[in-house]
């Protein structure tokens, strides 16, 4: 349902959709299926409930498009405050970072010095920073950062995006680092010459970009709720040779949790993608884009909730 998908991505621009949303949402709870809440103490009790059941976490602050230096400063601190927090609670998770919530938009050394520090941060407690992709206008520049960043520190890892077109070229300049690789699908609105615009080709480059990661040496992390593609990530661990271990399903809070549970049973890595915090509504309507099922469900909430 691709205009279903595009209409919800520009709907998400519209403060007449976005704000009673905002207003609404934790309250009615509809939120919640996707968000830990609005404060750390929330996703951290939801982290440790993860953990209790086998699965690992990683933790996002929610947050982008940042356009002052305070403000990425601030996000660097409340990352910093997370690694803290996941030592001293013995939490089994790392962080992943939005590069345009750190600057990247308007200044690339801001973005680095404050993705540095995270990484050494994170290494002192003996974590792993990941770095989410983004929209396209940035991915070039996040490439970039991953680069400079994963050259001094190596508990550095990165989201690339299937269905971009760039992402096989990217994947390939960054092998001789041999890094952990998220492998997304993608959820933001792009135009077809950047991205592919038919579910069947973005399953398809999902399915070759995985044989990349799998044959090539990379850490492969699969993102996806895709049981086809789980299955054939499997078989490609066994194909050759990496345990159960050697490979992570990552999956989104609040998304498919009989499968998260059931992975994890099998003795496979999972790690649950756990977001916070009060600028929640993009990723929100970043979500229902991916499954517009879950409108129904929404407005079910605000027309009940009134």
């Amino acid at each position: 349902m691709p205009f279903l998908r595009d209409f919800i991505s520009w709907l998400s621009t519209k403060p007449l959709v976005t704000r009673p949303i905002a207003r609404t949402g934790m309250r009615l709870g509809f939120a919640r299926r996707f968000i830990a809440g609005e404060t750390l103490e929330e996703a951290l009790q939801t982290a440790a409930g993860l953990n209790a059941k086998g699965m690992l976490v990683i933790m996002n602050q929610l947050g982008e498009n940042v356009t002052e230096r305070r403000e990425a400063e601030a996000a660097y601190e409340s990352y910093h405050r997370i690694l803290r927090d996941l030592a001293d609670r013995k939490i089994d998770g790392n962080i992943t970072i939005k590069p345009t919530q750190l600057g990247i938009d308007f200044s690339p050394d801001l973005c680095l010095e404050l993705t540095l520090r995270l990484a050494a941060d994170a290494a002192s407690f003996q974590n792993f920073v990941e770095i989410d992709m983004e929209h396209s206008a940035v991915c070039g520049a996040t490439v970039d950062l991953f680069e400079q960043v994963r050259s001094r520190h190596d508990n550095v890892g990165l989201a690339v995006q299937a269905y971009l077109r760039r992402t096989e070229d990217d994947i390939r300049r960054l092998r001789p680092l041999r890094p952990k690789i998220r492998l997304v699908k993608g959820a933001y609105l792009e135009p077809a010459e950047v991205a592919f615009p038919e579910k069947r080709q973005v399953d398809e480059n999902y399915a070759k970009l995985m044989r990349i990661l799998f044959t090539e040496g990379f850490v492969p992390a699969i993102a996806t709720h895709d049981v086809a593609m789980l299955g054939l990530a499997k078989h490609l661990a066994r194909e050759n040779g990496r345990k159960p271990g050697d490979w992570e399903a990552q999956m989104l809070l609040g998304v498919r949790r009989d499968l998260q549970e059931s992975l994890a049973r099998e003795g496979y890595r999972v790690r649950v993608y756990v977001t916070f915090g009060t600028q929640w509504v993009p990723y929100f309507m970043r979500r229902l884009a991916e499954r517009p099922a879950n409108v129904a469900f929404v407005l079910r909430s605000l027309v009940q909730g009134k």
